[in-house]
Parts: C-alpha cells; structure tokens; sequence
C-alpha cells in the first residue's frame, strides 16, 4: 500500500519510527515533512497530504503532532478526507472497518511509541466492510458536497487559510 506520512516537530520523531516500521512491512512512504525536530506548523502538512490522497497519489496517510487532534481537524478540512484520531487498537480498527478513515491520526505527547506502532499495524491491516456504516459514510459525503455548494467550505483547500 502507498501510505503518506507527515508531522509536525512535536510528531517528528514518531514518524520516522513509524515509517521504517511501514517500510519494513513492505509498504511504499510517501513523507510529506516535516524533516527535523525544528518547529514547523502542522496545518500545511495535513492539508497536503490530504489533496493527495483525494487525488490518489496515496491510498492512505498518517499524521502525527503532538495530540493529534490539531492534524486530524487540518486534514479532515480536505474535501473528501476522514481522519481519525486513534490511540488504541479498537478505535484503528472501526475507523477502518466502520469509518474507511484515509487518515490516521496520533498523537506523539499522547501514546507510547510502542502503542503507537500496534494501532498503526492494526489500521494498516484493517479493511472496510460497508453494510450499514456505507449508508453513515454516503450521508456524510452527500453533506459535504451541500456544504461546498452552499459555499460553506472551500474545495481547493488553500493552506493559508483556517
């Protein structure tokens, strides 16, 4: 699977243990950043990796901060994008099979790296199933699309605005 990765400085180092590990298990990175533990504002990266999953340069991604909370609202302001923030196992798993989240977001100053690791194999290897969360899913999206033609939100998702 090709799997987008980004952080901010606080996720830096979560994300590059987190890569390898993806590397490991024979899936292709994409890394969008940042590059070092000099600090660096999320909101750019998660959008970015967002377009790029919408425009199917990734299958999926995987931001990290510092609680995760700030990459999951940036990316999920990506038309089309579901992030979710997981910090445990079951929570990775219905985000995939109930949710097909593209993102999964964590938080560096929130979980354990070795935690961390076990939700990300769990997600990876988490599938969705459709049934009755494919009708939750098609609300959500036929929502959106009424919220973009009412101009509520922006389709092109410019970086520099919140």
């Amino acid at each position: 699977m090709k799997i987008a990765v980004g952080s901010d400085h606080h996720g830096f180092a979560y994300k590059e243990v987190i890569k390898q590990y993806l590397q490991d298990n024979h899936h292709e990175v994409i890394d969008y950043g940042c590059y070092s533990c000099d600090e660096v504002d999320y909101p750019g990266v998660a959008f970015e990796v967002g377009k790029d999953i919408v425009n199917g340069k990734a299958e999926r991604g995987i931001l990290i901060c510092g609680t995760g909370i700030g990459v999951a609202i940036a990316a999920g302001k990506v038309p089309g994008i579901r992030a979710a923030l997981c910090h445990d196992t079951y929570s990775a798993e219905r985000s995939q099979k109930s949710n097909n989240a593209q993102i999964l977001t964590l938080g560096a100053k929130v979980i354990g790296i070795e935690a961390a690791l076990k939700v990300v194999e769990t997600w990876v290897n988490s599938k969705y199933e459709g049934g009755n969360s494919g009708r939750k899913i098609q609300q959500i999206m036929d929502q959106e699309q009424e919220f973009l033609k009412a101009g509520l939100a922006d389709e092109t998702t410019n970086p520099t605005k919140c």
